[in-house]
């Protein structure tokens, strides 16, 4: 499969690269936890980014390396079960994998939700 820059020379609405900056300024306590541990290529020396913006949704993380989003899924997302899964599927035909985790996940098991998300990104 070719490489896909999902990143560079997509089109984005100024107003959603505000929005992507404003939530990175606001990360929830469990968005800022993981992101301690991914930040500076840490996890495998992948790289991630946060709040993304891809095909005009702001993931929460992406590598690129590994074609991953990482999505954390709080009490909202509760509420928008069908929104989600079209947004997956959009970013599953762009060839990329959207794995999710909760935000109990994390606050009761954050270096099992590393390993998940490093094994996920090589694909494995």
């Amino acid at each position: 499969m070719p490489v896909i820059n999902i990143v560079f020379g997509q089109k984005v609405n100024e107003a959603k690269v505000q929005l992507a900056k404003d939530l990175r300024k606001n990360m929830t306590p469990e968005e800022q936890a993981l992101w301690k541990r991914l930040r500076g290529n840490q996890l495998h020396s992948l790289h991630f980014r946060r709040q993304q913006v891809i095909d005009g949704f702001i993931a929460d993380f992406y590598c690129h390396a590994g074609r991953l989003v990482v999505e954390v899924d709080g009490g909202v997302h509760e509420d928008q079960r069908e929104y989600d899964a079209e947004r997956d599927r959009i970013m599953t035909s762009r060839g990329l994998r959207v794995f999710r985790v909760t935000n109990e996940e994390i606050q009761q098991n954050l270096e099992g939700v590393l390993e998940r998300i490093a094994s996920e990104a090589s694909g494995t």
